[in-house]
């Protein structure tokens, strides 16, 4: 399928407001990653923070968000998360959530 919605060069979206759960799982699988429960967790954290805040969440803020949900302690949620997104929380969790590239950031 594909996408219905314009994206840049590297296939993040220009406009995170159109991002949906289907456009989400084409995301993914582009990135070779079929999406389960924990990565909808995080995907649903990233959509919520980004309503609220305008702006995609620091990887750090997902870490802690895991371990306040008792999936686990600090430490073990970054192993998490890097081995979800192997290729790294910006070019894979946030692709695939829609968000913008952010144009520098720590990936944590």
């Amino acid at each position: 399928m594909k996408i219905p919605v314009a994206r840049d060069a590297e296939g993040y979206l220009f406009n995170p407001d159109d991002w949906d759960k289907d456009i989400a799982i084409e995301l993914a699988k582009e990135e070779g990653i079929e999406l389960n429960d924990t990565y909808w967790l995080i995907l649903n954290f990233m959509r919520k923070y980004y309503i609220e805040h305008n702006i995609a969440p620091d990887v750090r803020h997902l870490i802690s968000h895991l371990a306040t949900v008792d999936i686990c302690e600090k430490t073990e949620a970054k192993k998490i998360i890097f081995k979800l997104f192997p290729y790294g929380y910006v070019k894979q969790a946030c692709k695939i959530a829609g968000m913008k590239k952010p144009r520098a950031w720590s990936t944590g």
